[in-house]
């Protein structure tokens, strides 16, 4: 499973003893979710997939370009994201305090935020990948995550690790 999470959060998690105390059972993970230091990207699928984070703001809040508009095959209900200044993307075996080789790394301004998962069918665009189905340079993620700061107001927070299904019932 890839996840965003709040770096700040996961301070104590320095081995394997600490990150299983922490993260080992879905309790554990859907407890981080509803703190709002941890995002799931979460399609039920293993691979290895690309990501990009786009950070906007109040006045210029992050969107999908029209190219990944046109590739958008869902889009999740938006998880609280609490940010002490900057997130971290990788595999839910990589939290800890500190981004490591294949984590992306993003700075966010602090304070609430809503993050929004975005699945692009890559594939789709003509000329995106080789013939062993691998992207070219230039081609579109697999996963487009917005994060804006949460407005005032706002409602209810999806709270599950699948990122996709249902919403919160």
């Amino acid at each position: 499973m890839l996840v965003l999470w709040d770096p700040r959060r996961f301070e104590g998690v320095v081995d394997h003893e600490t990150w299983e105390d922490e993260l080992l059972e879905d309790e554990d993970i859907v407890r981080h979710i509803r703190a709002g230091s941890l995002v799931p990207l979460h399609v039920d699928s293993d691979g290895a997939f690309r990501v990009l984070v786009r950070v906007g703001t109040a006045s210029v809040p992050a969107a999908l370009t029209e190219r990944e508009r046109g590739h958008q095959l869902a889009a999740s209900q938006p998880y609280l994201f609490v940010s002490g200044g900057r997130a971290i993307v990788g595999g839910i075996e990589d939290v800890s305090g500190d981004a490591s080789d294949g984590t992306i790394e993003q700075p966010v301004p602090e304070g609430r935020c809503a993050v929004v998962v975005h699945v692009i069918d890559w594939q789709a665009e003509a000329g995106s990948y080789d013939e062993t189905g691998r992207p070219l340079p230039g081609a579109l993620p697999d996963f487009v995550v917005l994060i804006n700061p949460a407005q005032p107001g706002h409602g209810t927070f999806r709270t599950v690790m699948n990122t996709f299904e249902a919403p919160n019932g």
